[in-house]
């Protein structure tokens, strides 16, 4: 129960409804370019260093803690430590919909693009919108991916409670059936173990405070790395 009214909480503030607009914040790179590099860089025709791309929500952005804390960014620490020269690109938007995410979907895939981690679908169930259009969206999104060529780390989320077993089921299922039917590497809940548990959300009680945080990138990486290990056989 009480987990089940935190749900409602998490939606009902994280994801409030926001324009439908490109992030502020530029890509981070995962790894400084050393001077050579940098100097490089600026050549007419150097070429571009891998992206992995987050498209979500505010969970993505990091909403309430320092750019440098939000979970694209920790996983861009993990990169580093391991002498991987990635650059991390944050495309979350608060308050974006699996239609928001969809809509700015080419701007996101701009470029050498690795790695995409999609992470939309809270806001289209905060607003208790059709799960049939959810699906429909994000199918559209691991189309566009496909048709690049770009390998997809599928997040899930969990429908607040409020609209009833049957929508809760639904929605579950549309991340399952994506996941199958395109064969993507899949986390079932992308809040799994911080969501509903005070000491790893900041003061609202909601988002995911550094603690939290660095779970969500612990829990992302296990894929992400696997994904990286693969493209390197």
């Amino acid at each position: 129960m009480k987990f089940a009214v935190l749900l409602v909480l998490v939606f009902a503030i994280c994801c409030s409804p926001q324009p439908d607009t490109p992030p502020p914040a530029g890509p981070v790179r995962a790894t400084p370019p050393a001077p050579e590099a940098s100097q490089a860089s600026q050549a007419p025709h150097a070429p571009q260093a891998p992206k992995i791309v987050f498209l979500g929500d505010s969970l993505t952005a990091g909403l309430g803690l320092p750019s440098t804390q939000s979970f694209p960014s920790l996983i861009g620490q993990k990169l580093k430590e391991k002498g991987l020269d990635y650059e991390i690109v944050n495309a979350g938007v608060s308050g974006d919909t699996s239609a928001g995410g969809l809509r700015r979907l080419d701007w996101s895939l701009d470029g050498n693009v690795r790695v995409l981690i999609v992470a939309l679908g809270a806001n289209d169930g905060l607003r208790g919108l059709s799960t049939s259009e959810m699906k429909k969206n994000l199918a559209a999104v691991l189309d566009r991916a496909r048709e690049r060529n770009v390998p997809v780390i599928l997040a899930g989320m969990e429908a607040p409670p409020n609209y009833g077993p049957d929508y809760t089921r639904d929605f579950r299922s549309v991340y399952t059936e994506l996941a199958a039917e395109y064969d993507v590497r899949f986390i079932p809940f992308l809040l799994q173990g911080v969501a509903g548990n005070a000491s790893l959300n900041q003061g609202d009680g909601i988002h995911p405070n550094p603690r939290g945080a660095a779970m969500v990138a612990d829990l992302v990486w296990k894929e992400l790395e696997s994904e990286l290990r693969r493209q390197k056989q």
